[in-house]
């Protein structure tokens, strides 16, 4: 049992000799996808698609400059991100999060880093495609501000030849002063 008393002065503050603390789990933090992420990318992709990108795919997009994010928890990786950039335009190639960290906002905090990755090299359009089997990638692009505005036939791989893509597209208004 607890042993309190009264501080005195004009406050009057209890004072206890047991303290409680209440620790708030540390949140994902982003960091630039490095050689030795490559694996952990690699094993969220293939945990998580039937058709997943290879490790070697991941290794290109850091070889060709690409921005490339990873989410850490706790010295794990949780989830990442891969950007192209280039001509006032932004390309999102990839989001994913591992499926055990699903509906806590990590692909949106993702999402959210990749656009102000954008904004930083001054892309003025960002475009992604996804599946239209996808109903939870597009409500989240849709919640974030993408719109679509049109198809690419036969562009995803699927288990009876191909799926189109969805394109969709999102302007990114400069900073206001």
């Amino acid at each position: 049992m607890a042993r309190c008393g009264e501080f005195p002065g004009p406050h009057r503050v209890r004072t206890c000799s047991d303290v409680v603390a209440i620790l708030k789990q540390a949140e994902a933090e982003f960091r630039r996808m490095q050689a030795d992420d490559l694996d952990a990318a690699a094993a969220i992709e293939a945990s998580a698609y039937e058709f997943p990108w290879s490790r070697a795919i991941f290794a290109d997009c850091l070889r060709a400059g690409y921005e490339c994010i990873v989410l850490v928890e706790s010295d794990e990786v949780i989830g990442y991100g891969v950007l192209s950039t280039g001509a006032g335009e932004a390309h999102v190639l990839n989001v994913c999060v591992s499926p055990s960290r699903h509906s806590r906002g990590h692909g949106r905090r993702i999402v959210r880093r990749l656009l102000d990755i954008a904004r930083w090299h001054r892309a003025e359009r960002v475009y992604l495609e996804v599946r239209p089997s996808n109903p939870r990638a597009i409500a989240l692009y849709d919640s974030i501000g993408f719109n679509e505005f049109g198809r690419r036939p036969n562009y995803y791989p699927a288990k009876k030849g191909r799926e189109d893509a969805l394109v969709m597209a999102m302007e990114l208004l400069p900073p206001s002063a």
